[in-house]
């Protein structure tokens, strides 16, 4: 497992640069790579979101958790046009119509409650929060794997 200290080595030596170059284009002070880089002190969470934005990679990339380097904001926001050539999902159908005076079925109302923008981004923002989780990561890694074997 790759560790904090050998990832942000690894991003600097890619991206040729030396480590008081890296910490002046970050703002950190001048000595604070070197001491990230031989593990003498652990970077602050912020400090972890800076590099993981300079360079581009999710948190889970840079701490060493994952050896995927891609944002979860990154595949969160793709459009379908940018998405491997498969077709996009079917329009949904509308409802039935029913004879007036018919009561309406079970979950009408929760389906418009779950179709307005407000909770789409309460539950966006919710699946987001587990994705980013040590266990979310897991679960995830898990799927894209079960995927790509049915690829095969």
């Amino acid at each position: 497992m790759v560790t904090l200290a050998q990832r942000i080595e690894q991003l600097r030596t890619q991206a040729n640069l030396g480590r008081p170059a890296l910490a002046a284009a970050l703002g950190f002070p001048k000595g604070a790579i070197e001491k990230f880089e031989t593990g003498r002190q652990t970077p602050t969470k912020e400090q972890q979101e800076k590099m993981a934005a300079y360079f581009g990679v999710s948190l889970f990339y840079l701490r060493g958790e994952s050896s995927d380097p891609t944002r979860q904001d990154d595949w969160m926001t793709l459009s379908p046009a940018d998405m491997d050539d498969d077709p996009p999902p079917p329009a949904p159908r509308p409802a039935p119509k029913r004879p007036k005076g018919e009561e309406p079925e079970q979950g009408t109302v929760l389906d418009a409650l779950l179709g307005g923008r407000q909770m789409q981004q309460t539950v966006r923002q919710a699946v987001l929060e587990v994705l980013r989780s040590p266990e979310g990561q897991e679960i995830l890694s898990k799927a894209i794997a079960k995927a790509l074997a049915g690829q095969k």
